[in-house]
């Protein structure tokens, strides 16, 4: 007589298979993690770039890129119904908005602790970026926008920034330890980010926000990152 063929798995079998998943997917997982920061650093840079563009553009309309002045000047002359009057990276970015340059809010996004896509949605003061749709640092002179006339290697616009904000830290986990970095020349660069201080190296051992005559800042001036809102 033949043998009966078992009907099921018995419960040591079960558990094996239990065990050999559990361990794929262990070994599967952190390269899933680095994907996924990879395609967040890469839309960072994207964006960067298109920020650059706008600014350049910006620029050659007002003479430098955006700070309290220059969105006087944009409110006279395009009688825009938004306001640049706050002191975050949102109100100056808005200019670019009021100034028709861009035509969307999504270049605007990076992923960060801080952030939320962008809805798209700016006729009014209310919604045009709104507080979680900027993922960028923008940096000045102090409370002046920065110009192309300056060093073509300084850093303009940075992502992603430590949450809580604090001074020139970056958040060492969203991107794999890398900042994006938009230069005045408009390249993207994506640097290192030191794990204990959390500051970004421009290279040579210089901090990005670092001042003297060996560095892209020089003497004479005050680089500082303006903050954007994060979401309620």
């Amino acid at each position: 007589m033949h043998q009966k063929m078992r009907g099921g798995f018995t419960l040591v079998e079960l558990l094996v298979v239990i065990v050999i998943i559990a361990a794929l997917a262990g070994l599967t997982a952190p390269m899933v993690i680095r994907q996924r920061k990879k395609a967040d650093q890469t839309e960072a840079v994207s964006n960067a770039r298109q920020i650059g563009l706008a600014l350049f553009e910006f620029e050659t309309s007002y003479g430098s890129f955006p700070d309290q002045s220059t969105g006087t000047e944009v409110t006279a002359n395009t009688q825009s119904v938004l306001t640049f009057g706050g002191n975050a990276a949102n109100d100056y970015f808005r200019q670019l908005i009021a100034a028709e340059i861009s035509q969307s809010e999504a270049m605007f996004y990076a992923k960060t602790a801080f952030t939320k896509k962008p809805d798209n949605v700016f006729n009014t003061a209310q919604n045009a970026l709104a507080a979680g749709e900027v993922g960028f640092g923008y940096i000045m002179n102090g409370d002046l926008g920065f110009s192309t006339a300056g060093n073509p290697a300084r850093p303009i616009v940075v992502a992603p920034l430590a949450f809580p904000f604090s001074t020139g830290q970056f958040d060492i986990d969203l991107y794999d330890s890398k900042a994006v970095v938009l230069r005045i020349d408009n390249s993207v660069q994506s640097i290192p980010i030191l794990r204990t201080s959390k500051l970004a190296q421009l290279g040579g051992g210089k901090n990005l926000l670092q001042v003297g005559d060996d560095t892209v800042w020089g003497t004479g001036v005050t680089p500082t990152i303006v903050n954007p809102q994060a979401k309620q």
